[in-house]
């Protein structure tokens, strides 16, 4: 189906922060998937564990024990707040979990009445039914209405607006540390701190969606360990697998007291394949080292950024975003400046309206980040020619 505005490039191979389109050019990749492939394309040590676990089992039902799963799932817990954690293969499904296990939690404990889930203006958290109504974008839910009730929505960042908003049918609260496709907004700590405060002086679980944000794209395994705010529900995605299709949605056991047997499930969900990629990358992301390069790569390519911004105040409005999620808000025709550096060598991608999103590998090097800021100044040399 023609779902997709596609840039006119296919690519025949990757490797690391290269692909190579059909045209026989080479290209660097800021794009990442949109925040996936957080170590580049054919990290040869994914690729190993994939083709090793292919070779052994890859689907035997969710029916039966997955030792890959309680695993991953060990790790996950003891690398977070988590107690249980329910694996699924995207990270609209990981939304649909958490969605779930807030209204499971209320009627649970004996709150029929509560099933609302407050959210955030300018969230993004799916494109199902349930999540698109959460995310509340009219240009995501234009022809598709009735939009699914159960979601009501308050600017991002305005605490008084959140507190208004609480209702006797509240059940949670829905955020992004990071508002990834709303424009690369990242939200205040204090603001999760009085989230978290409001959350538990009238009974609501705290939820936090880090599809894109989690698994070290800001510089931290997770993006609400800078905020001083712990979660009673994440979901994550997209880095878990970094490139193989896994989501997780991780909650305490308070939370998760309703889902009991029945209650939830997937059929593909934490598949041997998926699990042995992800048990990989969590080796990858807590080696010694690992975030630091992460945090240093994150602080050099924004301060790039910010020197280009400075330069090009004609073209460039403001660069914000966290560790290795930068968004470029630009003044201009957004995706002709994005097919320009494409065309010059640098794929990149689009975030809420005027923003140029760079989600690269977590893998890249001093050298990346030159190039790419290199392309960037030639590209709005060009524009501004």
């Amino acid at each position: 189906m023609p779902t997709y505005g596609r840039a006119d490039i296919a690519f025949t191979k990757g490797e690391g922060v290269w692909l190579w389109g059909t045209d026989g050019r080479r290209y660097l990749d800021f794009a990442g998937g949109v925040a996936v492939n957080a170590f580049g394309h054919c990290y040869p040590p994914l690729v190993k564990v994939l083709q090793d676990q292919a070779a052994t089992l890859w689907h035997c039902s969710n029916l039966y024990r997955v030792e890959g799963q309680e695993r991953v799932a060990e790790r996950l817990c003891a690398l977070s707040f988590a107690d249980t954690v329910f694996f699924c293969n995207s990270g609209l499904e990981a939304n649909e979990c958490a969605i779930k296990v807030a209204r499971k939690y209320q009627h649970t404990i004996g709150n029929t009445e509560r099933y609302r889930v407050l959210c955030a203006k300018g969230a993004f958290h799916g494109r199902s039914l349930a999540t698109l109504a959460a995310g509340g974008q009219a240009k995501h839910l234009a022809g598709f209405e009735p939009m699914v009730d159960g979601f009501d929505h308050v600017p991002f960042g305005d605490l008084t607006a959140l507190a208004g908003a609480v209702t006797p049918q509240t059940a949670a609260i829905l955020l992004e540390v990071v508002q990834g496709e709303g424009g690369v907004v990242p939200g205040d700590p204090a603001y999760f701190r009085a989230a978290r405060d409001l959350a538990d002086r009238h009974g609501l679980l705290l939820m936090i969606d880090e599809v894109q944000t989690g698994l070290g794209r800001t510089g931290t395994l997770f993006a609400y360990e800078q905020t001083g705010v712990v979660p009673d529900v994440l979901t994550l995605a997209k880095g878990l697998g970094s490139g193989f299709p896994v989501g997780a949605c991780l909650a305490t056991a308070k939370a998760a007291q309703g889902m009991t047997p029945g209650s939830h499930g997937s059929t593909f969900g934490g598949n041997p394949l998926a699990m042995a990629v992800a048990d990989k990358v969590l080796d990858l992301m807590t080696a010694p080292g690992f975030l630091d390069h992460v945090q240093a790569m994150g602080h050099l390519f924004r301060k790039g950024l910010d020197d280009l911004a400075a330069r090009y105040p004609a073209s460039v409005i403001h660069i914000r975003g966290m560790g290795l999620l930068l968004g470029l808000e630009y003044k201009g025709d957004r995706a002709a400046f994005i097919s320009a550096l494409r065309r010059n060598g640098l794929l990149t991608v689009g975030a809420g309206d005027t923003v140029v999103r760079f989600a690269p590998p977590l893998i890249i090097t001093a050298a990346d980040v030159a190039k790419a800021l290199e392309i960037l100044a030639q590209t709005l040399d060009e524009v501004k020619e």
